[in-house]
């Protein structure tokens, strides 16, 4: 389900039962691809549940230059629609840092390109006490390399 993070807050309270331990990943999701996949799949092996944090456009347009090309709600719905994913929530901010302040995950992942030094969420993570897994990229595969190979190939128009 796609969630306000009002409404997620609610659930995980209600029924922790049903959500915990829970994960928390986030990204901006823009041209899904195999690389996406397989760091869902790992991320949900970490859990019960696995909550996506989904860049609002305006986040996406402050972090990459000519993004999103896919608007906020198609993204959302594409992830959500993943196996591994139990829930989805778009958030306004550049960091997943108020998601974790707020939603208090027990396991916090991210892509192995970070390190706990390079990782902006890190002072949210420790002050929460979750635990943070880094996870190793599987498939070298990005948006941003997609739409370069897109480009490169494109025929001039007449």
């Amino acid at each position: 389900m796609i969630f306000t993070l009002e409404q997620l807050q609610a659930q995980i309270a209600e029924y922790p039962q049903n959500w915990r331990p829970l994960v928390l990943t986030n990204g901006c999701f823009d041209l899904l691809h195999m690389g996406h996949l397989r760091y869902l799949q790992q991320a949900k092996a970490f859990g019960r549940s696995l909550i996506v944090g989904i860049n609002s456009d305006r986040s996406v347009q402050q972090l990459k230059p000519n993004r999103p090309i896919i608007p906020q709600a198609q993204r959302a719905e594409l992830v959500m629609g993943l196996k591994p994913v139990d829930g989805v929530v778009i958030f306004d901010s550049i960091t997943a840092t108020g998601l974790i302040e707020i939603l208090k995950p027990d396991i916090y992942a991210k892509g192995g390109d970070y390190t706990p030094d390079t990782l902006p969420e890190m002072p949210a993570v420790r002050d929460c006490g979750c635990r943070l897994e880094l996870i190793q990229i599987e498939v070298a595969t990005s948006t941003s390399g997609i739409i370069e190979k897109i480009l490169a190939q494109s025929l001039p128009l007449l």
